[in-house]
């Protein structure tokens, strides 16, 4: 059985792709600092797959710490990162946190994988890295724009970093390139939990139909779009943490095309805010209170994938519904606020 060890594997992405990777057969050990989850997720894991994966509490920043867990954990196939901080408008108020977090963190797992001969490696990437983009829907060939956020200059910069180590190394890595993540898992055992105000639309939603919020922001109706507001690519969580699954087995069986291979991870269809809203209304009985209101500073007017590559190379496709994910979003939702 391979051992994957999933950084930030309690958090919202990170613990769909364990279910997954449980599910699939492998051994999973977790890292997490529980910044943005919590060791009850762990628990909530092994509700629905009957394994509760090994948790280690643990800050990758600190070096020290990182060098004395790979030499008590020993024989790992393969890594998955996804810790990361990942909020667009903190990285601009506070830039040296992600610069540290994001960059420094990935350093050291990689001089890990040097020294223990880990040659297995997966990043949570975005489709920030594209910024604005020249034409839709956006291929892997498309321009690394200048990045808009520092949060998104560290998507740009650690790639860049994974590619170069790759050149001179045995290490095989795949960047994932994410949409918009989005939905919870069926079971609502587990789903996304932010911590303070949501910086995503779908968490903004459902707390607002729960009544935590009094309102919902649709910021600008004015973009060159078919309702004018922004359009972006949501992906169900649950498809997003399968394509993990599928290009880590990639990596472990050696049918990578290159050391260092990037896919869009989408679905290829885009869906505008207000489109969002109408359809959480249908899918759900629930009215919205939401309100437009002006533009935000470094929104993208429209993102979403081209997923050919990945649907080719990876034999992986997003399989749920947009209706799917908002239903199991709002599952969860009522779920954790026992509505």
């Amino acid at each position: 059985m391979n051992k994957i060890l999933v950084t930030g594997g309690l958090g919202y992405i990170g613990s769909h792709t364990v279910v997954a990777l449980q599910q699939a057969g492998f051994e999973v050990v977790v890292i997490d600092n529980l910044s943005n989850s919590t060791e009850e997720v762990a628990v909530r894991i092994e509700n629905i797959t009957g394994i509760k994966p090994v948790f280690v509490k643990l800050d990758l920043r600190k070096k020290e710490m990182v060098s004395d867990f790979f030499l008590r954990f020993t024989n790992i196939s393969g890594i998955i990162h996804f810790a990361a901080s990942k909020a667009v408008g903190e990285s601009i108020t506070n830039p040296l946190l992600y610069y540290e977090n994001n960059l420094n963190t990935l350093i050291y797992l990689l001089q890990e994988c040097e020294k223990h001969k880990i040659g297995n490696f997966i990043f949570s990437s975005s489709c920030t890295v594209y910024g604005e983009p020249d034409s839709l829907p956006i291929t892997e060939k498309a321009p690394i724009k200048e990045a808009m956020s520092p949060y998104g200059n560290t998507k740009q910069i650690s790639e860049e970093i994974i590619s170069d180590v790759c050149a001179i190394s045995d290490l095989k890595s795949i960047a994932l390139r994410y949409f918009n993540p989005i939905g919870a898992h069926h079971s609502a055992e587990i789903g996304e939990l932010p911590v303070g105000v949501p910086q995503n639309l779908v968490p903004f939603i459902t707390q607002t139909a729960a009544g935590l919020r009094d309102q919902l922001s649709v910021f600008g109706n004015d973009y060159p779009t078919s309702d004018g507001s922004c359009v972006r690519d949501y992906i169900h969580v649950v498809d997003l943490a399968n394509a993990h699954v599928v290009a880590m087995q990639r990596l472990i069986s050696e049918v990578n095309s290159s050391n260092f291979e990037v896919f869009n991870i989408g679905t290829g269809r885009g869906s505008s805010v207000l489109e969002v809203v109408q359809a959480f209304e249908k899918v759900t009985g629930e009215k919205l209170n939401y309100k437009i209101v002006a533009r935000r500073p470094g929104d993208v007017v429209s993102v979403y994938a081209d997923t050919t590559k990945a649907n080719e190379s990876l034999g992986w496709k997003s399989e749920k519904s947009m209706e799917d994910a908002l239903e199991s979003a709002w599952k969860w939702e009522r779920k954790i606020r026992n509505l």
